[in-house]
């Protein structure tokens, strides 16, 4: 079954020297090599301000240059996001990227059901969390929690209704260079099968 997969490059650096970006080619190579389909937004290349109220999440227009990223959210049936871990969680200019799309009548329903809670209109898609690091991967993961990982999960690509959402840590990025080779294969592997 091939599918419609969208790659969220968050790297804040938009020079495409880093590990994560080498990552994201090795997917992107693989799953078109596989006959699914492969888009990209490149989150630092992309001129948005930030949010600054909750008036403006909820009411104020989208910035022109993230409408095209909206599109390729609806379009994909499944998204992969990658960027670096930076004190501890996702670069900010992900995080404000995540805000400026997941708005009101796009991402959620602008009315609220019973409890208060608004519909999810983004579910049908699922997502893989891609997420580099200095650190071993179990450190971040079983002594950190990985929060910033499930923060994202939870509430964010959950609150909208992005399921499942599955996770890859790769640590020790700048260490020997057959753990960085794994992690290409590793890449390549998922790509192929679009999870």
């Amino acid at each position: 079954m091939t599918r419609r997969i969208l790659i969220v490059q968050g790297h804040p650096d938009p020079a495409a020297a880093h590990f994560g970006h080498a990552l994201a080619q090795a997917y992107a190579e693989a799953a078109s090599g596989a006959g699914h389909t492969v888009r990209t937004v490149t989150v630092a290349q992309l001129d948005f301000p930030l949010l600054r109220s909750q008036e403006a999440w909820a009411h104020g227009p989208v910035p022109a240059a993230l409408a095209p990223a909206q599109q390729a959210i609806l379009w994909a049936e499944h998204l992969v996001v990658f960027f670096p871990l930076w004190l501890g969680g996702m670069p900010a200019v992900l995080k404000g990227f995540f805000e400026q799309v997941a708005r009101p009548g796009f991402a959620i329903s602008q009315e609220r059901n019973a409890l208060g809670l608004p519909e999810k209109l983004l579910a049908g898609r699922s997502a893989r969390i891609v997420v580099t690091m200095g650190m071993p991967a179990p450190v971040y993961r079983w002594v950190f929690h990985a929060h910033s990982v499930k923060a994202l999960e939870r509430n964010i690509l959950g609150f909208v209704g992005i399921a499942p959402v599955h996770e890859t840590l790769v640590g020790m990025v700048e260490g020997r260079p057959e753990g960085r080779e794994r992690a290409l294969a590793r890449m390549a592997q998922l790509g192929r099968r679009g999870a």
